[in-house]
């Protein structure tokens, strides 16, 4: 059987696309109107919802729910937020530890949820394992590990080649770095189900309804326009769809493949009996799961960027693309050189300029937005759904500030992306300078990490 290519994504092969809503019928007004019904719209109209249930919640998706970053993403549900180490150096260290607490509770708080609501999206709190290769991703591995442990995670776990390869026996792995604070999970199941009990709540959900302009108390769409005291702005990579956005967010493209699924001997000889989502130290990293059904799910960057903030219709991966992935994963696993790769799919992420997510409500206008996760947003989104309704409660007079609304992310204000042909040619360049800072690291095995990849971090202003 041949690889399937696109169709959205393989979550969606798996469990199916979900019956169409129904488009906007025409003007209509709300108390709050969600533009985007991925994670963090749909997070943010369910805490809403329960927090204050006479509100008038209204959201608007240009597809359907998840059809973005929502449904095509690798299931990590973990801890990772974009941009902690620079409001460290904003605001001090103390606030950010706040944050990363924060983030830490959310891990627990999207499975607290996920059971309340009955949804079953395949959940496996089996932490984060993170691997090092090289001398050089192996001195990256134990700084990042000692970072971690200064924001407070104190149950973070150093482990050596042996103790690893008691875990996933990874080819080459030479130590990793292991965080309770991490889980597997199916993204369209969660999307799916999030989505019917934000609809059992009373909350009303237009799809095929894209949005083309917001502003103050207006959602623009060709079907009418959505009136209300507060729209929020929840698109991510898509942002640069929506007019005057255009350079507000980069949408990054990250590519994936699934295998079949994978017979007992071979899980003999991998292990991985405890789940845990996989990732590495390489400068262009990877990010794996083993899924419920027993395949191996790995994602990493194909075509980084596509000219002028183009985003694609249906997941389609370039060959290459998948061949690379290919390789990676048989790097990984020699043992599944013959394993056939059963799907292939793409999405974007959304990228600020700094690098940092953030949550905001703009208290004169009532235009809020989240986002510019950066690839950590299955749950840094539902930590900005929940900023995001304190933050309209305290401006509405409901509520006073909260701990959330006081966390450093909050309002962060970041400086657009540079125009074309300028933004293509420098995320194409920096990448390219990461894929060859990778192989310099691999087959030199230079205990420091190469310079090329310290130029590009400073320039892409990643760190």
């Amino acid at each position: 059987m041949s690889t399937v290519n696109g169709g959205i994504s393989f979550w969606y092969a798996q469990d199916g696309a979900p019956a169409p809503r129904e488009p906007l019928p025409g003007d209509s007004t709300a108390d709050v109107c969600i533009v985007g019904g991925g994670y963090t719209g749909l997070w943010t109209a369910y805490y809403l919802k329960k927090a204050v249930p006479f509100l008038d919640i209204t959201v608007l998706e240009a597809k359907f729910c998840g059809y973005g970053a929502s449904g095509r993403n690798g299931g990590w549900l973990y801890n990772g937020i974009a941009g902690r180490d620079r409001y460290a150096r904003l605001h001090g260290h103390d606030v950010a530890v706040r944050l990363q607490q924060a983030m830490n509770d959310t891990v627990d708080e999207v499975i607290r949820v996920a059971a309340d609501e009955n949804i079953d999206a395949d959940i496996h709190k089996g932490g984060v394992l993170e691997i090092a290769q090289t001398p050089a991703q192996l001195r990256r591995l134990k700084d990042f590990h000692s970072v971690e442990a200064a924001f407070g995670e104190k149950d973070r776990v150093l482990l050596g080649a042996r103790e690893t390869a008691e875990r996933i026996r990874v080819s080459g792995a030479v130590a990793s770095s292991w965080t309770p604070h991490g889980a597997r999970l199916h993204p369209v199941k969660l999307v799916k189900g999030l989505a019917a009990a934000v609809e059992a709540l009373g909350v009303t959900v237009h799809e095929s309804t894209p949005v083309t302009e917001i502003r103050p108390k207006h959602a623009v769409t060709p079907y009418g326009t959505v009136r209300a005291p507060y729209v929020l702005r929840c698109t991510e990579g898509f942002t640069a769809s929506l007019k005057g956005q255009h350079r507000t967010w980069l949408p990054m493209n990250s590519s994936m493949i699934a295998t079949e699924p994978l017979p007992e001997d071979i899980w003999a000889e991998i292990g991985w009996s405890g789940r845990e989502t996989l990732g590495d130290m390489a400068h262009a990293y990877v990010y794996a799961q083993r899924t419920a059904d027993d395949r191996i799910a790995i994602g990493g960057r194909g075509v980084p960027y596509r000219y002028g903030s183009k985003t694609d219709n249906d997941g389609r991966t370039r060959p290459a693309t998948v061949e690379a992935l290919r390789d990676v994963l048989v790097r990984f696993f020699p043992r599944l050189a013959g394993a056939r790769v059963a799907h292939a799919w793409s999405g974007v992420l959304g990228v600020p300029r700094d690098w940092c997510a953030t949550a905001t409500l703009d208290r004169s206008t009532g235009l809020g937005w989240a986002g510019g996760y950066v690839g950590s947003g299955v749950a840094t989104a539902n930590l900005a759904a929940r900023t995001l309704r304190d933050l309209i409660r305290q401006d509405s007079g409901q509520a006073g500030p909260t701990d959330l609304t006081a966390l450093p992310w909050v309002n962060h204000k970041v400086r657009k992306w540079e125009p074309e042909p300028f933004r293509w040619l420098g995320v194409h360049t920096l990448y390219a300078a990461y894929r060859k800072a990778d192989h310099r690291e691999a087959t030199t095995h230079a205990p420091a990490t190469d310079r090329l990849a310290s130029l590009a971090d400073r320039i892409s202003g990643r760190h």
